[in-house]
């Protein structure tokens, strides 16, 4: 399965919908996107994962390197809707709070103090 990639400025946030299987061959799609935005100063990201079917390690790893990137640029990277399968993962791997994962792309955006998780 493909992955599709889509961003939208919202005020000072960029929200960056995923659409797909993020794995080791899709990926790098993501990587490239997320390091354009940065090279563009943009370092406030809501990753929108409410139409990611599946996620493995690969794919958390392009989060908690675009996380490492925007703290160093004074930013901040929120997790927002993430289907229960890929919910389970982020929670496994400890990186559900790490990433500050929310149950809407609204509530992400605005940085709601309680992220929620279940």
């Amino acid at each position: 399965m493909s992955l599709t990639v889509h961003t939208e400025q919202r005020g000072d946030v960029v929200v960056v919908s995923v659409a797909g299987e993020l794995d080791m061959a899709t990926a790098p799609q993501l990587q490239d996107q997320i390091t354009d935005l940065l090279d563009k100063g943009r370092s406030r990201l809501v990753f929108d994962l409410a139409d990611v079917s599946f996620c493995d390690s690969t794919g958390l790893s392009v989060f908690v390197r675009a996380k490492n990137g925007c703290d160093e640029a004074g930013g901040v990277v929120r997790l927002a809707a993430p289907q229960r399968g890929v919910l389970r993962i982020l929670e496994v791997s400890g990186l559900v709070e790490v990433l500050h994962t929310y149950p809407t792309v609204e509530q992400a955006v605005a940085g709601a103090p309680a992220p929620a998780s279940s």
